[in-house]
């Protein structure tokens, strides 16, 4: 993995967003900041979905909620990958080498696994889960709650790693 995201920051240099990231003193802060209203959208979109999902509030209507709040999620991932690679760019040699990446991308990796996995097994239902939620729905739900979290304490941990 060391060497493929070694090879995205060099082709994120050699493009010019590197040199960019890092010969201004504002860029970096940016997107930084960017980076953490994207997980905030993410987390806070996809969680409280998963926290109904998983047996909270059950006066709430699934699938409005769903509709509404996973089109947040999804922009503060898509706001995540586009600040996430600046972040990349100023400093992919340290990244590139940090298990805790490693670490943080492969839970990522797994979190989108399981949202793509349970939207392909009950998108169609979730519009009928007016009483009870599928037992396997919560547990999928649970999981991807612990998922972001886990990868968003990951991403913190980077610093000190």
């Amino acid at each position: 993995m060391e060497g493929l995201l070694l090879a995205a920051a060099q082709w994120l240099d050699a493009v010019g967003v590197g040199p960019w990231a890092r010969g201004s003193g504002i860029v970096y802060p940016v997107a930084n900041t960017l980076h953490l209203l994207g997980l905030v959208m993410l987390v806070g979109g996809i969680g409280v979905v998963d926290l109904r999902i998983a047996g909270l509030w059950r006066t709430i209507p699934v699938e409005p909620l769903s509709r509404a709040l996973t089109r947040v999620a999804i922009l503060g991932l898509i706001v995540m990958v586009a600040s996430g690679s600046v972040l990349l760019a100023a400093d992919g040699r340290t990244l590139a080498g940090s298990h805790v990446f490693h670490c943080m991308l492969v839970v990522i990796g797994v979190a989108l696994a399981n949202a793509a996995a349970f939207r392909w097994i009950w998108g169609d239902r979730i519009g009928g889960w007016l009483g009870q939620v599928p037992v396997a729905a919560r547990v999928m739900a649970m999981l991807s709650i612990a998922l972001w979290l886990t990868a968003a304490a990951l991403g913190r941990w980077i610093a000190y790693s």
